[in-house]
């Protein structure tokens, strides 16, 4: 097999899903573009043709507006957001009605959003926000790690009756991976998955975070420090039975998350892990990694300060394991 990267992987999924399914259209700013959204569309619009690749003026709002209301119609829309940043503009559409409308009268919607950061990009352009839409009951929550799980989740959550946020990385996006053929997935029988089995330390990462927590899981073998990873792939409904299987081996827990503490994901693994720990378990060591509270900077040299690495996913370790 062919290794693929993350963003063809994502392309992949689409060319799937507009050849089996005729409900499904893609509709978005910069569909059209070889370059505004990477290379995870290129030339859909000319196979499929414009009237199911369909790029939109800039109004995020009557983008996924008009996808809804397509929804309601029988369709399968995908909404696609080119940085989530600017996808608050349509939270109404997402969070007030999309979420609602499964307990309410049906009508399914799909919204990818990417996190693109860094390059001296700014504070209004280098959110990923995911805890917060992990907070809706009712809106399921995706986030890729591996390129196929970037394209195996995409594909299930478009097949999904309840609505989902897709939120997929650039960072990510150079990563390669052999996959087999498309054999479609039921988005609600998929949760965590244990990417590196380890005895010492869980590290827990979504997206980005999780190729983090890998880098950081050998690099800390070469000292014989063994440490499991998980990744948490779906974020609502979020499953704690992984996590916590793997902290009641380990003892000792590293939440990385590429977001900033305060009401945030890493806050919630480690909340999710203490409450299910069994009553005689010794006390759960537990830290955090996430951004400094504050709005990302601009300068290349703040950057360096503001986005952890590997390096801080190790050193996290080594602290909760006093070593």
């Amino acid at each position: 097999m062919t290794p693929i990267a993350y963003g063809p992987a994502i392309r992949h999924a689409f060319e799937w899903l507009l050849e089996h399914r005729p409900e499904v259209f893609t509709i978005g700013q910069g569909l059209w573009s070889p370059w505004y959204v990477g290379n995870s569309m290129t030339a859909l619009d000319k196979k499929f043709g414009v009237e199911r690749v369909i790029d939109t003026p800039v109004s995020e709002l009557a983008t996924t507006g008009a996808a809804l209301g397509a929804a309601l119609c029988g369709y399968r829309p995908v909404v696609i957001h080119p940085r989530v940043d600017f996808m608050l503009l349509a939270v109404d559409q997402i969070v007030t009605q999309a979420a609602k409308w499964r307990s309410m009268f049906g009508g399914q919607v799909t919204v990818r959003a990417i996190i693109n950061r860094g390059g001296e990009q700014g504070a209004q352009h280098s959110q990923a926000l995911h805890s917060w839409f992990a907070h809706i009951p009712g809106l399921r929550v995706v986030m890729p790690a591996t390129a196929r799980d970037a394209r195996d989740l995409l594909v299930a959550s478009v097949l999904s009756d309840d609505p989902v946020l897709f939120l997929d990385d650039r960072w990510l996006y150079e990563l390669e991976e052999e996959m087999p053929p498309i054999e479609p997935l039921r988005l609600a029988d998929e949760g965590p998955l244990v990417r590196r089995i380890g005895s010492d330390v869980t590290l827990v990462g979504c997206g980005y975070t999780t190729h983090l927590c890998l880098v950081a899981a050998q690099e800390l073998a070469v000292d014989g420090i063994s440490a499991e990873v998980v990744d948490l792939r779906i974020l609502n409904p979020l499953d704690h039975t992984v996590v916590s299987a793997s902290t009641t081996k380990t003892g000792a827990l590293v939440a990385v998350d590429g977001d900033w503490s305060n009401c945030g994901m890493a806050a919630e693994i480690i909340a999710g892990a203490v409450e299910s720990r069994p009553p005689t378990a010794a006390p759960l060591k537990a830290v955090r990694v996430t951004h400094p509270d504050a709005p990302a900077p601009t300068s290349r040299l703040l950057e360096r300060e503001f986005y952890f690495t590997a390096s801080d996913v190790v050193a996290a370790a080594r602290r909760v394991l006093g070593r």
